[in-house]
């Protein structure tokens, strides 16, 4: 990285030069995000995950450009045409779009209206039309009659085709051309012949047009979907005119005829070769705006849902619901572990279901019941409860509903086929069910995030884009969290700072082999678990029960010795420390600091000291849905409690216990204006809603949020 750069990142994103240099190193050294962030404040002046992460960013485009400018270096050397000039240029550029627009010139193109004059021996003679320093432009073109050239006017003519291709690949032209498909593009829709039956979902743009800047970009991908499936067909555009009269600025500057051939010249350039070039350009930098956007959205969505209220180690009764096929119905241990598995039939069999459910609940005594939210959930939910109310002492058993989303993907996946190998999806899908009410982070860190159902055109998006995006909030979650060392799966070991797949996998198998980890340390005989690796790892990985307290916090191991220090300078134990707060509280923590040990580090420990390992998540809330239970039974004017399912740039989704989610707007979603959903509600979030419109034929229910709390 050189001091530009830095001094770029550092303007762009209003942090230090120091900040970013150190942060940077740490990454080169292996550092990951949720370490760096944790462990490493007093290096990057206590940066966030998100600053650090846009630093990184900037980092991987710079070396992306090194990179490219290297192979186009010495592409144009190779071509001996590499001046000083060119080379300096190419040297500042500091991302690839700018060194492909000083490359263009010199980029090897297949055969051109150009390229086909060049060869034909004119481009001396676009050459001196260019200069326009000569009044006879006939006589010029008169030297330049051969076998392939017939006549003056088949010169002139491939003069200016050799002139069109320089201005096209001219930055300072491209330049202005781009500025206004910026200020002034338009972007245009329409329906493609003979679709509108078959297209009719995309109807609202058949015949549509916006300024292309303004458009939001959920707008912008519901458009290019259309596209993609065959029925609409849309464009970019911009005045030539304007593009014209301001190339002409540039480069009209001579006598008449010459002017005159340069202007046409122009005129052939914009239309044929810049706009066209610049539309695809401007376009993808509009998918890219938008693909961010909608990516955003589904990372904020995605940590919300994995950051749920969990229940936590409790003997959980599940049920996947199903009136057909009966519901499938599990019993888990705290630990998530399958006891045993039946089928209930509330519907065939209602009294012999509820006695079984009954017998189920007293036999292992259940302390909570999840149920799938898919088809027949509320008449499933009715079951239990009336059931659960004829038994006194166990009608405060809380019942819960639990998002299905991606469960039956996780049902026919390989790593439920690890776990559950002689059992069908449906119990695996209502074990999963069970899991996700105990710990939602733990479970659905086994799904590929996209099927979670809490995005917005994400099948659209830049898929690479999507992934790195959402494998950075998973594994920002995870770490945030901490993961218990002796239950973790494979899957969520993996996401811990430093780890992956492999090791994880070696911590599995050692832990199999070996029994339970007693100490933080024994990770150091894990095979591949090198010292980079613990480094990374141990700060977030827990041990309920270890014999130093600290091996459950998240203190990391590199900073035991300061909690001893400060535990022998008031003449106590760590364990003391950690039970006593007036103990805590007479350590001057500023007595503790180091050449790499500041107060941030020092007040992180304090505060970890004074709840050790404590989850961060919120504590897990009862929820019961309205007297509703199909669409049906829903009219306007209603008032429901209701669950935020998702959140999209238009409004949000929420369930109101009816299979439908329904959409609150925007612009009903407060009684004031709001830019972005999420400064009035999150994913899960219990909220009341108002029916303001059913269309019971389409299964649309339209809500709001104005006026009530």
């Amino acid at each position: 990285m050189t001091n530009r750069q830095i001094q770029f990142i550092s303007e762009t994103l209003t942090i230090s030069p120091s900040q970013i240099k150190n942060t940077i190193n740490l990454i080169e050294e292996g550092g990951t995000v949720p370490f760096i962030a944790r462990y490493r404040k007093e290096a990057t002046g206590s940066l966030d995950e998100v600053q650090i992460l846009d630093i990184k960013k900037y980092f991987d485009k710079f070396l992306e450009a090194d990179k490219r400018r290297e192979a186009i270096i010495k592409s144009i050397d190779e071509q001996g045409k590499l001046t000083p000039e060119l080379k300096k240029k190419l040297e500042e550029a500091y991302f690839v779009p700018e060194l492909e627009d000083l490359y263009l010139p010199y980029k090897p193109k297949r055969k051109t209206k150009a390229s086909v004059a060049i060869e034909n021996g004119l481009e001396p003679l676009a050459k001196q039309i260019f200069a326009q320093n000569d009044r006879d432009i006939d006589a010029l073109a008169e030297k330049f009659i051969n076998e392939k050239v017939k006549n003056t006017d088949e010169a002139i003519s491939g003069a200016r085709d050799i002139i069109a291709e320089w201005i096209s690949d001219d930055v300072n032209a491209r330049n202005k051309v781009r500025v206004l498909f910026e200020k002034h593009g338009i972007l245009i829709a329409k329906v493609k012949k003979g679709k509108e039956t078959e297209g009719a979902k995309f109807k609202d743009y058949f015949e549509y047009d916006e300024l292309a800047k303004n458009i939001p970009s959920h707008r912008f991908l519901a458009i290019k979907r259309g596209e993609e499936e065959g029925f609409l067909k849309t464009s970019i555009e911009i005045e030539e005119s304007f593009a014209v009269d301001q190339l002409e600025r540039i480069y009209l500057k001579g006598f008449p005829e010459p002017k005159k051939q340069v202007s046409i010249a122009i005129e052939d350039s914009v239309k044929r070769l810049i706009i066209p070039s610049i539309e695809k350009e401007f376009e993808n930098k509009l998918k890219e705006k938008a693909d961010e956007a909608a990516v955003n959205i589904f990372s904020t969505n995605l940590r919300q849902l994995l950051l749920a209220a969990p229940l936590g180690q409790k003997t959980v009764l599940s049920i996947d619901p199903g009136f057909r096929t009966g519901c499938k119905t599990v019993v888990l241990n705290p630990n998530g572990d399958l006891i045993t598995e039946t089928v209930l039939y509330p519907q065939i069999k209602s009294q012999e279901s509820a006695a079984i459910l009954r017998s189920l609940l007293e036999k292992y005594k259940i302390e909570a019941i999840a149920i799938g939210n898919g088809t027949a959930s509320r008449e499933t939910e009715d079951f239990v409860k009336k059931t659960l109310a004829a038994i006194p002492e166990m009608s405060k058993i809380m019942v819960i509903m639990v998002s299905e989303q991606g469960a039956s993907i996780y049902s026919a996946s390989e790593i439920a086929r690890e776990e559950f190998p002689d059992k069908d999806i449906t119990v695996r899908g209502a074990v999963s069910i069970g899991r996700r009410l105990m710990d939602p982070l733990a479970e659905l860190v086994k799904i590929d995030p996209k099927s979670i159902g809490v995005g917005q055109y994400q099948h659209d998006v830049d898929q690479k884009l999507l992934k790195n995006t959402l494998d950075n909030v998973v594994e920002s979650c995870v770490n945030l969290v901490g993961v218990e060392l002796n239950t973790a799966s494979k899957n969520l070991l993996s996401y811990v700072s430093g780890i992956g797949e492999s090791i994880a996998q070696n911590i599995v198998d050692y832990r199999t082999k070996n029994g339970k980890f007693t100490s933080r340390n024994e990770l150091k005989k894990v095979p591949r678990l090198g010292e980079k690796a613990f480094e990374q790892a141990a700060g977030f990985l827990r041990i309920h029960g270890a014999e130093n307290p600290l091996d459950n916090s998240a203190v990391h191991p590199e900073r035991y010795k300061i909690v001893e220090k400060m535990a022998k300078s008031i003449s106590t134990d760590i364990p003391s420390l950690i039970k006593n707060e007036s103990l805590r509280k007479s350590i001057k923590i500023q007595d503790f600091t180091g050449s790499d040990v500041g107060l941030p580090t020092l007040n992180d420990i304090m505060s970890e000291l004074a709840k050790p390992g404590r989850d961060p998540r919120e504590k897990l809330e009862a929820f019961a849905f309205g007297n509703v239970n199909s669409i049906e039974d829903v009219s306007v004017g209603m008032v429901l409690p209701g669950i935020v399912t998702n959140i999209t740039a238009f409004g949000c989704f929420v369930d109101i216990g009816v299979h439908q989610d329904g959409l609150v707007h925007l612009s009903e979603m407060a009684n004031r204006f709001i830019k972005d959903p999420n400064e009035v509600v999150k994913v899960h979030q219990k909220v009341k809603v108002k029916v303001k419109e059913v269309d019971k034929i389409r299964k649309r229910i339209g809500l709001s949020m104005k006026d009530l709390s």
